[in-house]
């Protein structure tokens, strides 16, 4: 359905309650006001860090909650820090203690310490997985344990998790190790998830988003450029309707999938699949295990670009 099909309905998230980490600016400031435009009650997390993860001078969590308010919406910042368990705790608990209840969560937190491998040091690599893949675990964690305790209460909820991936998660991005393993990481966490919280009424979906942020602003200064008219296909207003969409009730049987999502394009992508293989039933040795192992590539599709290469 585009626009203009459906003007004059009523929000697909009215009465929900969501929350998104990282929503201070770019992609989840998008987000959060797309939610709240749509009639969800938004719980807007942000530490307010720079790019590198370090703490910045002002609270951008709370000047979104004010852009909410002003246009109507229903909105309550949270400043904590979602990659510690009493951070991810406390995020969970303020949808709830607020709101009376929790419906949708967009792990969307992050930053960046790009470095080639042979100069990337263990605080750089430890910071990225720290914030990227640990901030989705926790507040997952936390909140999955809450809808388990109202499904098992007889309250089944239609529970909504979105989380952020990358194209740099699903193809790799030279330059990027520590955030192309945290972003394919959030991948498989996404997977376990949607196969393990299917029983509590949840479901667990990915987006891997190409989008004008702080931190591909920098990365890739020129393919993220505004243009001087026309449509803007990187601004991250673009994402937010597919996240918003996968957010609410009416994606009711969608679960386990990573969507790409850039400017007007919307990609299922599929992920590992077995190709081409062999079986002689028997052990083989190096020089037949490589033999037979170029034959299978040559009847192979070729790997996916890398980017940045």
């Amino acid at each position: 359905m585009d626009d203009d099909e459906s003007a004059g309905t009523g929000g697909i998230c009215d009465g929900r309650v969501v929350v998104v980490t990282g929503a201070g600016r770019g992609l989840g400031r998008a987000h959060a006001l797309a939610f709240a435009a749509e009639g969800a009650r938004v719980v807007v997390n942000d530490l307010g860090v720079g790019l590198d993860g370090r703490p910045g001078p002002d609270g951008p969590a709370a000047r979104v909650v004010e852009e909410i308010r002003a246009a109507g919406g229903e909105a309550v910042a949270h400043g904590g820090d979602i990659a510690t368990g009493a951070g991810a705790e406390s995020l969970i608990r303020t949808a709830v203690e607020t709101y009376g209840r929790l419906d949708t969560l967009v792990g969307n937190a992050g930053f960046l310490r790009d470095r080639m491998l042979v100069n990337l040091d263990e605080d750089d690599w430890d910071a990225v997985i720290r914030v990227h893949l640990k901030g989705h675990f926790l507040p997952l964690k936390h909140a999955a344990v809450h809808w388990r305790a109202e499904a098992k209460a007889g309250r089944t909820p239609a529970a909504r998790v979105v989380h952020t991936g990358s194209g740099a998660g699903l193809l790799g991005s030279v330059g990027q190790a520590n955030y192309s393993a945290a972003k394919a990481g959030i991948v498989g966490l996404t997977l376990v998830a949607a196969a393990e919280l299917a029983r509590y009424g949840v479901q667990v979906n990915a987006v891997a988003p190409a989008a004008r942020t702080r931190m591909t602003e920098r990365t890739f200064a020129a393919a993220m450029a505004a243009p001087a008219d026309g449509f803007d296909a990187m601004a991250p207003e673009n994402v937010s309707p597919l996240v918003v969409w996968l957010g609410s009730a009416a994606s009711a049987g969608v679960t386990g999938r990573v969507f790409e999502a850039e400017g007007g394009r919307i990609t299922v992508m599929e992920g590992w699949r077995p190709g081409p293989t062999a079986d002689k039933g028997a052990r083989w040795t190096p020089a037949g295990a490589g033999e037979l192992a170029r034959e299978l590539l040559s009847a192979a599709e070729p790997p996916g670009a890398v980017y940045g290469a």
